[in-house]
């Protein structure tokens, strides 16, 4: 442990501590912009400059290691004229757009230019000017203020995996762009906006749209996958203006997804702002208390097993709770939280959870994927991957789609065919799993919401078995969800009574006139088809797929739009705040709930937000232990059987949209259109 003098204060740091990183943990602030923790360290903006004893020059803090007797400082005369000298140096060229930039108040060049900028300039040459680079419909460059930095360049390489990004030319005439322009084609790409230290990477969507000081901050949580990314709502009004990362070391770190970053403008599209009541065919506006009478109506004479309730993939604990008790009232069994079918048992926690965590992942040392696609169903635990792979000593094989996840992987082969054989020890990689100390397996909904996917569930505990992933320390049996709400509602039991029925059979039962009322739950993702001639409750915030077959729409509440608990594909339950309020007559879904329990006299036992959480902190207590994970015991589940030779698909079809929130939103067509359609363009001369 090498011991060091900064400032005249003695520190003791651990072996291959930078400088830069000692000072900071004497609270000693350093000046940076090349510098990232997360990135590697390229040592070429030279601000991070300090005075070591025996140099005959400033050394760059960043990228000189510790030594045992070193003597810093960082306030000498010598290191202010250092930084003085770098800072002239990086504004010569710098345009005076801080008035008209995106970055303004948020941007590090403005910062350390207060601190360690000259009042005039000594350079009359004229300023360069750098053509802009098209990097797609996410990001806007202003490529004249870029200070080479390379943290764009990094970041894409190291973290995002894929390398679009360089530099071309040296000194002034150093340039970094694609190379060839094309839009970016990361699911991270957004990140390199946070990361850009000035202006010369910014947000194309929200351009000169608000400025930070006018913004109202929410810290929330992210819902439109299962990772349960921390997240920041930055709104204006009523409106939602931008979601920025939030750090959580143990979930997202400080990253996001595109489609988590980008697609909050459909927030404010296609919304349901008032109750609807179809009439003749057509639906038309109507009061709360039409929309309640006409569902009051519909329910009368009807016994519990003719109703039934699907909860969608962005609910909240509590509106699930709520509608899982108002169904109990009406005396009915039949409701499920698994709209695609999924065979998940919620009677064995250990086969519904990532049971290694997301931070786990760092531990692991053989990975196998089966029936998923990690980067774009859940993007952040893809990057963590990515993130252990690149240390060195992991293999990763995959069972399914073989797509590039961003690192190097084994195609085992499409379908159950391979997973029993793996499981037999018929295939080389399964010498790769009995060798790892702390393998993992991981089983998407692709595997899992299949006819067969109880079959599959058992075969995949059977080979976590089989290779030992279940330890005393260890749990390397994981699944990954694609919904935002499937863990929540699994722990509470919003699943089959006894004698109900699950997803497939309230289908059968609505096209068969057994199941006459059904009531969705922002489930948005069923053919009207399926529905039959049974009368349709649609309780959402968007005039999806849902409200398209409905027969009353209740406007709820979107993410953004409430207070509600969210439980992660690891088990971990968060907090989500208000940003902002619904639009219009729409209201919180728990409460429109709570009301209509009043008017057909089954009232639920809870008056407030406060009292609905306390009662569900007795019916399910682990979702009051905020941001905890418990672990699952190791128990039997899945059931053995006769396997589909199909292969494994993802139930991802386009990361951009997913949901009815993305769905609605014109900043993922354009990436739909100017991404995904350009990389599904042939190339050469036959156009």
């Amino acid at each position: 442990m090498p011991k060091l003098t900064i400032d005249g204060i003695e520190i003791e740091v651990a072996p291959g501590t930078s400088v830069l990183q000692a000072c900071e943990q004497l609270g000693i602030e350093i000046p940076r912009f090349c510098f990232h923790e997360r990135l590697s360290v390229p040592a070429n903006c030279r601000m991070c400059l300090v005075e070591m004893e025996r140099s005959p020059k400033p050394i760059a803090s960043c990228a000189m290691p510790c030594g045992d007797g070193m003597v810093i400082r960082t306030d000498t005369e010598v290191v202010h004229k250092a930084r003085k000298g770098v800072m002239e140096f990086l504004l010569i060229n710098h345009p005076l757009d801080c008035p008209i930039c995106d970055q303004g108040g948020e941007c590090d060049l403005q910062d350390q230019a207060m601190a360690f900028g000259f009042d005039r300039s000594r350079y009359a040459e004229n300023k360069r000017a750098v053509k802009e680079k098209n990097l797609g419909p996410l990001i806007k460059t202003f490529m004249t203020r870029c200070i080479h930095c390379t943290r764009c360049i990094r970041f894409a390489d190291e973290i995002a995996g894929t390398p679009e990004l360089g530099a071309t030319g040296r000194s002034e005439q150093m340039e970094v762009g694609t190379y060839i322009e094309k839009a970016i084609t990361s699911e991270l790409s957004g990140n390199l906006i946070d990361i850009c230290p000035v202006g010369a990477l910014t947000s194309k969507p929200y351009q000169f749209n608000a400025r930070p000081w006018e913004l109202r901050k929410t810290e929330t949580i992210d819902v439109l996958d299962a990772v349960g990314s921390n997240i920041r709502v930055d709104a204006r009004g009523g409106e939602v203006m931008r979601v920025l990362p939030r750090l959580h070391e143990d979930v997202n770190e400080e990253w996001i997804s595109d489609r988590t970053r980008f697609a909050c403008d459909g927030l404010r599209r296609q919304r349901l702002d008032r109750p609807y009541v179809r009439c003749d065919g057509k639906l038309r506006p109507a009061s709360w208390d039409e929309a309640f009478a006409a569902i009051a109506e519909r329910l009368e004479g009807l016994d519990g097993s003719q109703i039934a309730a699907l909860a969608g993939d962005l609910c909240d604990a509590e509106s699930m709770l709520a509608l899982k008790e108002l169904m109990a009232a009406l005396g009915s069994a039949n409701l499920d939280c698994r709209q695609d079918g999924a065979a998940l048992d919620p009677a064995a926690r250990a086969g519904y959870l990532f049971n290694t965590t997301i931070a786990g992942i760092e531990q692991a040392d053989a990975i196998l994927i089966v029936g998923a696609n990690p980067r774009w169903e859940a993007t952040m635990v893809n990057a963590r991957i990515r993130k252990r792979w690149l240390m060195g000593g992991l293999s990763v094989g995959v069972i399914g789609p073989n797509v590039d996840l961003g690192y190097r992987t084994d195609h085992l082969g499409a379908g159950p065919q391979t997973l029993q054989e793996l499981a037999a020890g018929d295939h080389a990689f399964a010498k790769t799993l009995a060798k790892a100390e702390r393998p993992m397996l991981i089983v998407g909904m692709g595997a899992l919401a299949r006819p067969d996917g109880a079959a599959v569930l058992a075969a995949a505990r059977s080979a976590a078995e089989t290779f030992g992933l279940v330890k005393e320390d260890w749990n390397g049996f994981n699944v990954l969800h694609t919904a935002a709400a499937r863990v929540g509602g699994l722990e509470l039991g919003f699943v089959p009574g006894e004698g109900g029925r699950g997803t497939a059979g309230i289908l059968d039962g609505a096209r068969n006139g057994e199941v006459k009322l059904v009531w969705l739950l922002g489930a948005d993702e069923i053919g009207a088809d399926r529905f039959g001639d049974a009368f349709v409750v649609y309780q959402g915030h968007h005039g999806d797929r849902g409200a398209h077959r409905a027969d009353v729409i209740l406007p709820g509440a979107a993410y953004t739009e409430k207070n509600g608990t969210y439980v992660n594909t690891e088990g971990r339950p968060q907090r989500g705040k208000q940003a902002v309020f619904p639009p219009g007559e729409a209201r919180e879904d728990w409460k429109i709930l709570r009301a209509f329990s009043d008017r057909v006299g089954r009232t639920l036992p809870y008056d407030s937000l406060e009292q609905l959480r306390g009662h569900m902190a007795q019916v399910a207590p682990r979702l009051a232990r905020i941001d905890e994970i418990e672990p699952a015991e190791w128990q039997a589940f899945g059931k053995a059987g006769k396997m589909d030779a199909a292969p494994f698909a993802s139930p991802v079809e386009v990361f951009y949209m997913t949901d009815p929130i993305s769905r609605a939103s014109a900043t993922m067509a354009k990436c739909i259109s100017q991404i995904v359609g350009e990389g599904e363009k042939r190339t050469g001369t036959d156009g």
